[in-house]
Formats: C-alpha cells, sequence, structure tokens
C-alpha cells in the first residue's frame, strides 16, 4: 500500500478544493463540485467562491440563487450549507437521520414534544407562505402550548425539507430569512432512497483521500466504514499508518505543487470536513480559529496550511482588510498576501472610495 506524505494529503486536498488554481467554471458547477459549501452566513459562500473561481463576481451566484439551481438549507451535519438544488433533491433523505437525531439536543427543552404532529402542522403553516423561524415557532405555540417554542422551532428546521427563501439584498438572503418548502421551490420530488454510498463517493472526490472518520465528521452519518469498503476505491496510508480512501480517478499531485496564498472566510468547508485537520491546520493553530462558541474564524492559507486570520471592515469610506499571521511573515509571501488581500477587500467593499490592507502585530 502506498504512503502519502502529510504535504501528498495536504495537496490532494487543496486539488479537490479548487486551492491550487482557480477554476473558469460556471458558480453552481463549482458548489457541486464541493458537494456544498458550509453557509452558516449567506456571505460566507460568496467568499468561498471569489477565492476558487477564476473572475467570480456576485452576480454569478446571485442569478444561480434566483434560477433556483443553488438552494440554502440544513444539510450536513445539521447545519446550513449552501447546495446545488439537485444535490439537495437527491440526498435530503440520505441525511435525515443525521436531522432527526439532532433533537437529542435538545434535552428537557423538549419535553412533550412530538414530531410527527409538529411537523403536520409546521408543513401545513408553511404551504401558505414563506416564514421566518420567528413566525413559525409564534404559529406553533398556539397549537402546541405546553411545549418550549424553541424546541417547536428547532423540531421544525430539522425535519421538514426546507430551503431559505432569497432576498433583494447583497448576498442573497437577509439576517432572518424567510423559509418555504423545497419541493415546492425547486419545483421538483425529494428522491425517496438513501444514497449513502454515492454520497462517500462525492465527499472523497472533494475532501479526499480520507477515512470513514473523516466522512462522517463531513455528513453526520455515522457507521461509515462498510460503505467505504463496499465500494471500488483505491487504499493508501498516511505518515502516521492509518489507512487513507479515495476515489480512483481522484487527483494527487506532487507533493512539492506549489500552493499559492488563499483566504478563506469563516466556517469555510475545508476546515471542517475531516475528523483530524492537521492536512490544513497545525494543531497549535486551532485554537486562533475555533471559538468556544463554536464559531470558525476566516483564515488564509500559506504554502497550503492556515498560517493567520483575517477580517474586514468599512469605516468613512475606506475598507480596511486586516490579517494577523501566526508566525513571521517571509517578504515574498507579505508580497503575495498584499496582492491577494487587495483583491479580496475590493471584491468586498467595491463601493469603498479607498482600500487597504494592514498587518496586525
Amino acid at each position: 500500500m502506498s504512503v502519502l506524505s502529510a504535504r501528498a494529503v495536504n495537496r490532494a486536498t487543496l486539488a479537490r478544493q479548487l486551492l491550487l488554481e482557480r477554476a473558469d467554471v460556471p458558480a453552481v458547477d463549482v458548489v457541486g463540485h464541493l458537494a456544498g459549501m458550509q453557509g452558516q452566513e449567506p456571505k460566507h459562500p460568496y467568499v468561498g467562491l471569489w477565492t476558487r473561481i477564476d473572475g467570480f463576481v456576485e452576480a454569478q451566484l446571485d442569478q444561480a440563487v434566483a434560477a433556483r439551481a443553488v438552494v440554502r438549507a440544513t444539510m450536513f451535519r445539521g447545519t446550513l450549507h449552501l447546495v446545488t438544488a439537485a444535490d439537495y433533491l437527491r440526498f435530503r433523505v440520505t441525511v435525515s437521520p443525521v436531522l432527526e437525531a439532532g433533537l437529542r439536543v435538545l434535552g428537557d427543552r423538549g419535553a412533550g414534544l412530538e414530531p410527527d404532529k409538529v411537523v403536520a402542522a409546521a408543513e401545513k403553516l408553511l404551504a401558505n407562505e414563506p416564514l421566518t423561524f420567528t413566525e413559525v415557532r409564534d404559529a406553533l405555540q398556539e397549537q402546541f402550548p405546553e411545549v418550549n417554542e424553541r424546541a417547536l422551532g428547532f423540531c421544525t428546521r430539522m425535519l421538514v425539507p426546507l430551503v431559505m427563501y432569497p432576498a433583494d439584498v447583497r448576498w442573497s438572503w437577509t439576517a432572518n430569512s424567510r423559509f418555504t418548502p423545497a419541493e415546492e421551490w425547486i419545483g421538483k420530488k425529494l428522491h425517496k432512497r438513501a444514497e449513502p454510498a454515492e454520497l462517500v463517493t462525492r465527499y472523497l472526490q472533494a475532501f479526499g483521500p480520507a477515512t470513514p472518520a473523516d466522512f462522517q465528521t463531513w455528513s453526520g452519518l455515522q457507521k461509515a466504514k462498510p460503505l467505504f469498503d463496499e465500494l471500488e476505491l483505491d487504499t493508501f496510508t498516511d505518515e502516521a499508518g492509518k489507512t487513507l480512501f479515495d476515489v480512483p480517478d481522484g487527483p494527487r499531485p506532487d507533493e512539492d505543487t506549489p500552493a499559492p496564498v488563499r483566504f478563506l472566510p469563516e466556517f469555510d468547508n475545508v476546515l471542517l470536513s475531516h475528523a483530524k485537520r492537521e492536512r490544513i491546520i497545525a494543531d497549535e493553530h486551532k485554537p486562533h480559529v475555533f471559538t468556544k462558541n463554536l464559531r470558525v474564524k476566516a483564515t488564509y492559507l500559506v504554502d497550503g496550511l492556515v498560517a493567520g486570520l483575517w477580517t474586514a471592515e468599512k469605516k468613512r469610506g475606506v475598507a480596511t482588510l486586516t490579517i494577523t499571521p501566526f508566525g513571521k511573515l517571509l517578504k515574498r509571501t507579505q508580497a503575495e498576501l498584499e496582492r491577494e488581500g487587495s483583491a479580496l477587500i475590493r471584491f468586498l467593499e467595491p463601493d469603498a472610495k479607498t482600500h487597504e490592507m494592514v498587518t496586525a502585530g
């Protein structure tokens, strides 16, 4: 069995994530290629696509959203993702066990909750018009006054196939978006049969080579090893002797392939989709990126690894991108960061009078 060095695993992952070279393909195709993008907040996928698509402009994703070719919905790990409409239809039933199991986190707040009745009531409410979850909770509370309103809303979010209703605003969704039935919005029915083996293949195409535990971390589905065993996959070992699985045609560039500076948005899936994340971030840097309140900060990559944080703000017409390095910057790295960062801040704040990039510390 061939051994893949840490750098080789890193380069393979970067290649699949379109972080070695920007792609010249439509936004919808990239969202599909990535098997979805974490969409905790509406801006994040736009930044993630900007860093992966050559010449990406907001309108490309705006148009895909308006055309209902991509949707923002609760999917993998029970979190909000931007996925193609086709993938939502194909895999919503596949991830339903994850969403159903999510109700366990309610604990005592779930007292008196009867999911089947709540789902039926929520579906009836949402069939009339798109609603925010505040509106859904308030309406359900009238029907189930003895049940915690947060439990009612969470049950609806996890068990009813819904997509977020876009608005005519920048980044396509408001902070308190409305939700609408997925099948009605997309105009097609959900695929009725679970397809976990197919989802494994899609995962490896986007994040491999990887382990069953990695797939479980990304998808939320458990007991994945039998799925890997039934597929025709290539196998390798990493430097620690762990078996890695991969699709036969997965790109595995030479470990010396140059990896350019890349800026990643908050919650980028490349940081969230492996049980062990050393392929993209050193253990010593994790506390700076993954916060106690479960946020994942915006980062940048140098030579394929997380090397610092970045933030952007605009005050009095001046847009500033601030980077916070984890270590000393080489002059050539600083120059590359300035080129990439200057382009990013112009993308984020096109109407600013002045754009600048500064280094903290």
